[in-house]
């Protein structure tokens, strides 16, 4: 079927329907431009879309393109920070599963500036995929917990180099306050900013029982006071954590899909070398999951969650050098494969299963653990999957 526009030449915005002179070539430049914005507008808004129904959730590759129009990737970054669970303002241990390098590249202690690390970033990034753009994550440690003038000395620094158009703030909820807030607020008026807050899981036993240092509670606190300033906020949560059932797992899906958070990293809990968890993994006292029971739990999350929200992560990324187990979470690809495919195979995506409101009221973030949410039916439905984290 052909569309026709029925207009009058007399209702166009020119002078030759009257005889007069032809219009200024300016507004025919500025219409064209306008045709071509819509045009281009609409085919990325259908590319988004059909991208997505291909990958059946809403990958942060996408989110991105949708903005920049091009590859952009995020380059991490070790700016030499610590975290109040390791100096001793909250504890001196730190999580169970980290260890001395929390989560970071050490390139702080091989004495590279962040101009530098970033620089390298763009070099290797530009090569493998060709990323125009650039994010500045900020990933070792807790990248809010400094004097105001040093965060913005390195925020500052990180935004100076070409091509990095935005930040991403890897922080605990425990980190954050109004000044720092106001800081993230002012760069997001010009960039993408995205704060992540470590919450890991939504019951408070399971936090305590990791000496996270911080209770659920908290994590809401954070949520509430970062919200409305125009930055973007990711939750980050383990799978696989000591005594942590399937119900406990959904139950931190059903928490954060009604905060108006943004964006999610799941992540695998593995056994790093000189963690408290090698030592409970050692004597027999923790499991790893299985690579099938991480991939049906990850599945069972992504159903859970808000179509909108943005997946920044399914699995993690261990240093091999590091690694006590499991040895299958070096295979990111396979496992990420696993993923689409299981998704396939049950005709499912992101957003599924999603209850609006389902993180208010009986499932609110409360973390005590004593309102179990959902049905009972999809409670059995789950543990007859044997998904179930060993304790």
């Amino acid at each position: 079927m052909f569309w026709t526009l029925d207009i009058e030449i007399c209702d166009l915005p020119f002078d030759w329907a009257q005889g007069g002179e032809p219009v200024e070539p300016f507004v025919i430049w500025c219409l064209g431009f306008v045709i071509f914005f819509i045009i281009l507008s609409t085919y990325r808004t259908v590319k988004v879309w059909l991208t997505q129904m291909k990958l059946r959730y809403n990958d942060f590759n996408t989110y991105l393109r949708s903005i920049y129009g091009c590859r952009v990737q995020k380059i991490s970054i070790d700016a030499g920070l610590s975290c109040p669970n390791r100096d001793g303002t909250v504890s001196t241990g730190g999580c169970i599963y980290c260890n001395a390098r929390g989560s970071g590249t050490g390139a702080h202690n091989r004495g590279l500036t962040i101009t530098e690390q970033l620089l390298q970033g763009k070099q290797a990034l530009f090569r493998r995929y060709k990323a125009k753009k650039f994010l500045a994550y900020f990933q070792s440690f807790s990248n809010t917990y400094a004097p105001l003038d040093k965060l913005k000395q390195l925020y500052d620094e990180a935004l100076a180099v070409e091509g990095v158009v935005g930040l991403s703030i890897g922080t605990r909820p425990d980190c954050v306050d109004e000044p720092v807030l106001d800081l993230l607020q002012d760069y997001a008026r010009h960039h993408l900013v995205w704060i992540e807050y470590g919450l890991q899981s939504a019951r408070d036993k399971t936090l305590e029982l990791i000496n996270r240092g911080h209770d659920v509670q908290c994590f809401q606190d954070a949520v509430r006071a970062t919200s409305n300033r125009g930055i973007k906020i990711c939750a980050h949560v383990i799978l696989g954590l000591p005594g942590e059932t399937a119900s406990d797992i959904l139950h931190t899906a059903r928490t954060i899909a009604n905060r108006g958070i943004d964006g999610v990293k799941l992540h695998l809990l593995y056994v790093v070398k000189g963690t408290p968890l090698e030592t409970l993994y050692r004597k027999g006292n923790y499991s790893c999951l299985e690579q099938q029971e991480y991939v049906d739990l990850v599945c069972d999350f992504i159903e859970r969650l808000p179509p909108q929200m943005v997946i920044q992560r399914l699995t993690g990324d261990p240093h091999p050098d590091e690694l006590v187990a499991p040895q299958w979470s070096l295979r990111k690809s396979e496992t990420l494969q696993k993923i689409k495919d299981t998704l396939k195979k049950r005709d499912s995506r992101q957003g599924k299963s999603y209850e609006f409101g389902s993180g208010n009221a009986e499932c609110g973030m409360t973390g005590s653990g004593k309102s179990e949410c959902g049905s009972r039916k999809e409670k059995k439905r789950t543990e007859d999957r044997g998904q179930k984290v060993r304790s």
